[in-house]
């Protein structure tokens, strides 16, 4: 269950059909005058689109794409639109399913029209707003904090990851809005490793990612120097020509240089997804009945993963508390057809990259949870699994002797 995989096919919008989910509102402001571009043609096809592969530097691989049209920003809103339609449709017909990242001005998500026209195309092209990362570069631009959170919170609501450069932007309203990627500066990338107070600010920014659950990314990595250093400060997501050279295309590999952190750890054991299994997972939005059936039909599940529409894991039901409740008197008249939310507890998650022994210590820290199971996430916060402790702690052991 992919949260990024495009689906076959078109739809008339990505909000249409949706009822239950707000539908964004982009209107242009009275105060801000029409865009002096309103012919609404693309920019032309003869225009270059480079792709950026965004890499996981644990793992190796890449986990998105960011393509890109070449040049000054567009301060037009409808022109910025159209190289973000461009590089959508350039990366379409490459045939790939990874996560596409299309940067937009803070300053364009005030316009209705623009805006409406990328989600028709990404509609049309397949791509579902949770294989879509809307990278949101620059300044409020004259927006007041309220008015840019309800933007972004529109874009969210539809289903969109959300990346902001967040150098640019108070961190209050940062925290706030909770975005899955948080984009270091080109500055803070290019000059962190001699910088000091660079390096404070990436190291900041990842302390902040990991409260609110989101992952930061380097850009424009150029050497050796710069992502060692990046990556002893936590940042796990980079792009830049030390990764891929300006020719590089979906599905080519790219070289990720064996990081310092390596040896540390191999002496810390293996990574908790050697211990991962297979998560039983349903979205968050379903019953205490359909839990049941679930539970019923096989009993060594041992807990469901309630998760959003972005596979991040909001809620986890442990089986033994659930059929306790279920059983007690009324139980099932009380909870059968309202959401099993109701009865789920808040998931355990591990990143897919920490090392099995600290996630054993993880486990330890809820005395009354301590053997429930752990959920493993990827760096944007996708369910990739759950990991037993009881295994952990068998095979650890095992391990040590």
């Amino acid at each position: 269950m992919t949260a990024f995989a495009a689906a076959p096919g078109g739809q008339e919008s990505a909000f249409a059909g949706r009822p239950d989910v707000p539908r964004p509102t982009h209107a242009a402001r009275p105060d801000v005058p029409p865009p002096a571009y309103t012919g609404h043609s693309d920019v032309p096809p003869t225009a270059h689109v480079t792709f950026h592969p965004i890499v996981d530097l644990d793992a190796g691989t890449v986990v998105a794409v960011a393509p890109s049209v070449p040049g000054p920003p567009n301060l037009d809103p409808d022109l910025d639109v159209d190289c973000a339609i461009l590089a959508a449709r350039s990366l379409s017909r490459r045939e790939t399913l990874l996560p596409i990242q299309l940067l937009l001005r803070m300053g364009t998500l005030a316009y209705d029209r623009p805006m409406e026209r990328l989600h028709r195309t990404l509609a049309s092209l397949g791509r579902r707003p949770g294989g879509v990362i809307v990278g949101v570069t620059g300044d409020l631009a004259g927006m007041s904090l309220d008015e840019a959170a309800a933007r972004l919170g529109g874009l969210r609501s539809g289903g969109y990851l959300l990346a902001v450069e967040a150098g640019d932007l108070p961190t209050r309203f940062v925290a706030d809005i909770a975005p899955t990627i948080l984009m270091l500066g080109p500055e803070v990338t290019r000059r962190a490793a001699a910088d000091p107070r660079r390096s404070a600010v990436a190291e900041a920014l990842v302390a902040l990612g990991r409260r609110i659950g989101g992952h930061v990314l380097a850009p424009g990595v150029v050497s050796d120097d710069q992502l060692t250093h990046l990556r002893g400060r936590g940042v796990r997501l980079a792009q830049g020509p030390l990764l891929a050279s300006p020719q590089w295309l979906p599905g080519v590999p790219v070289n990720v240089p064996v990081g310092s952190r390596d040896a540390e750890r191999d002496r810390l054991g293996p990574r908790v997804t050697e211990f991962m299994m297979p998560a039983t997972v349903m979205p968050d939005t379903a019953t205490a009945e359909e839990v049941l059936t679930v539970f019923n039909a096989d009993p060594a599940t041992g807990s469901v993963v309630l998760v959003d529409q972005a596979q991040r894991p909001r809620h986890t039901v442990d089986r033994t508390r659930f059929l306790l409740r279920l059983a007690g008197a009324y139980g099932h008249a009380l909870h059968a057809h309202k959401p099993a939310a109701r009865l789920a507890d808040a998931p355990r998650p591990v990143p897919r990259t920490v090392p099995a022994i600290a996630a054993l210590r993880a486990a330890g820290n809820d005395a009354e949870r301590v053997y429930e199971d752990l959920v493993v996430i990827d760096e944007v916060g996708r369910c990739l699994g759950i990991a037993r402790v009881g295994d952990l702690i068998r095979s650890l052991s095992a391990l040590e002797h």
